[in-house]
């Protein structure tokens, strides 16, 4: 989109609703300008007046006046400013709404192909540009135009000659902000990559603190987070740098034109063609009109760092999850639960190596079918298909004849539950992290999963039990714990099928029999497809599936398997022999 473009789509999404608002703004920065413009003004009758003619009568409604025209010019200026933060306050949440929304909805390969570092920053320090855009550009626009118009009829009305001379000031005003306008887009843009980056790099350190600590090397994550921290600093050294240097540009010209309107009006008082109240009236409304001239000078700045900020947040609103239900989208009805996959073929992106060949596969309702292989093989892929997480590129999955491409999202995944070895828990308490998968469940439904899934027994040892903090993703649990609030999780969904990503992975003997048991509990009578590296898992399967390089390598039983899959025989070999 062009800067235009992007101006139009943020005041019809997102300042238009608030255009009341904003004209009231509007009004009181019309009061601002008047009041500006009469203190300047108010100045030749108090010269001439008191100073020259000495008038008594006027010695306090001159200076009651100018009194007045503070008090007015004061009090617009807050109203108009609180008016105006309350806009941008609101247009700050109407964009991190849309903006959290989108992404809640999102395709996960969207969320995976980008770190939640620079999303984070998306959120924050960008909206906070376009924040800023709204309401200090739309503020100061108004304001400094309006109280620039209302001195410069100050000052044509003083004296028309040296109105002339001033206002060659604002061109060369404008050109040097334009230039600097140019130069700032570029480098805000560079300032937001370099957040971003920091912003994921230091999600990154404090995930992995004890990594750092174990290896030693706080020294080497010190330097790193310094470049970081110096290459940011940079760039928002150069943006301010870049804001104060219409200062001395400004300083500079209005020096000149001071200087050359004085020469001028001192030939135009010794010529009588001005009076002395004259002259300091137009003076006053010349410096007067230095400050809006100054900050429209740099109004293209905070303009365009807005644009900037937009050009990162807008994609991500506008972008439209690949994956969604057709318009005529059909109830999932599930009556055995079986799985089928049908010719599909999938690779995670357009131009790379594909990482399911063809696949045929059909998992028997109501029955526990294990799928093996090596790392890469394709495994992890097949479960995310089912829950459509992702599309494949050919073929068609079914879920008792029903094609979940034609089925609605929502009846598709509320009959799906994943436990998976990367347990996902949020900072709340177990209660919570149990009822997510039915925030209106009861106290005793929470328990009863719970206790199914052996997580009481620690629970219940936990000084505040149920209403524990667990902290960020478990991290004061133990990850047989962590697993078990897991599985009470799917448990208390009661989904009609279940898959299992090596869910009992790294975990002594105790805690594997107490999370198979579980485990055992969640799968009897629900469709199950398990991925495992361990014999304890695969040989209480119905089925097995071999997977090798996203084909299929062999299937059947494990004795089956033991003589007809040599894949399948060397993974259990070496199994037996660690055993």
């Amino acid at each position: 989109m062009t800067n235009i473009q992007i101006l139009k789509r943020l005041y019809k999404d997102y300042t238009k609703k608030y255009l009341n608002k904003i004209l009231t703004s509007v009004f009181f920065t019309l009061l601002l300008a008047a009041s500006t413009s009469s203190v300047a003004y108010l100045l030749d009758p108090a010269i001439k007046y008191l100073f020259i003619e000495q008038k008594k009568t006027l010695v306090l409604i001159i200076p009651f006046f100018i009194v007045l025209a503070f008090a007015i010019k004061g009090a617009s200026l807050y109203l108009a400013k609180v008016i105006m933060i309350g806009v941008s306050e609101n247009v700050r949440r109407d964009i991190q709404i849309d903006m959290f929304s989108n992404l809640i909805e999102a395709d996960t390969k969207l969320v995976d192909n980008k770190h939640s570092g620079k999303f984070i920053t998306n959120l924050t320090n960008d909206v906070g540009m376009i924040t800023n855009l709204v309401s200090t550009a739309i503020l100061n626009l108004f304001k400094d135009s309006l109280t620039l118009i209302g001195l410069l009829c100050v000052m044509f009305y003083q004296n028309w000659k040296l109105s002339l001379i001033a206002i060659i000031m604002i061109p060369l005003a404008s050109i040097a902000a334009k230039t600097l306008g140019k130069r700032i887009e570029k480098i805000v843009t560079q300032q937001m990559n370099k957040a971003g980056i920091l912003t994921s790099y230091l999600i990154e350190i404090f995930k992995n603190h004890k990594l750092m600590k174990i290896f030693q090397r706080e020294g080497y994550e010190k330097k790193r987070a310094n470049q970081l921290i110096d290459e940011l600093k940079d760039k928002s050294l150069k943006i301010n740098v870049i804001h104060v240097r219409a200062s001395p540009i400004m300083e500079f010209l209005t020096g000149i034109m001071i200087a050359f309107l004085i020469f001028v009006s001192a030939k135009l008082v010794s010529s009588n063609e001005l009076e002395v109240s004259n002259f300091f009236s137009f003076l006053a409304a010349m410096m007067l009109a230095y400050q809006p001239v100054r900050s429209l000078a740099t109004l293209n700045i905070t303009i365009h760092q807005g644009l900037s900020g937009a050009k990162k947040v807008l994609p991500i609103i506008d972008n439209k999850p690949t994956i969604q239900e057709k318009k005529d989208a059909i109830k999932l009805e599930l009556e055995e639960g079986n799985v089928s996959f049908e010719n599909i073929n999938f690779s995670y992106a357009t131009n790379e190596i594909q990482i399911l060949k063809n696949i045929d596969l059909k998992f028997q309702g109501k029955k526990m079918t294990a799928l093996v292989g090596h790392s890469g093989a394709g495994k992890s892929t097949i479960l995310n298909l089912i829950p459509r997480f992702y599309d494949a590129d050919s073929g068609d999955i079914k879920i008792d004849n029903q094609s979940i491409y034609k089925s609605s999202l929502f009846s598709l995944r509320n009959n799906i539950s994943l436990v998976s070895q990367e347990t996902t828990l949020f900072d709340d308490t177990i209660k919570n992290n149990i009822s997510y998968a039915k925030p209106d469940a009861t106290m005793e439904e929470i328990e009863e999963a719970s206790k199914f899934s052996f997580a009481d027994e620690f629970i219940k040892n936990l000084p505040n039990k149920y209403d524990t903090l667990i902290g960020e993703n478990g991290i004061r649990l133990s990850g047989g714990q962590k697993q078990r609030l897991s599985i009470a999780r799917a448990i208390l969904k009661k989904s009609r099928i279940i898959l299992l990503d090596e869910a009992t992975s790294s975990l002594d003997a105790e805690t594997e029999d107490k999370i198979q048991k579980a485990i055992n509990f969640l799968t009897t009578g629900r469709t199950t497809i398990v991925i495992a590296h361990r014999l304890s898992t695969i040989l209480n399967s119905d089925k097995i599936y071999v997977i090798k390089d996203g084909m299929i390598e062999g299937e059947g039983k494990h004795d089956d398997l033991l003589a007809s899959s040599k894949e399948y025989k060397n993974f259990y070999d070496k199994q037996v022999k660690k055993n």
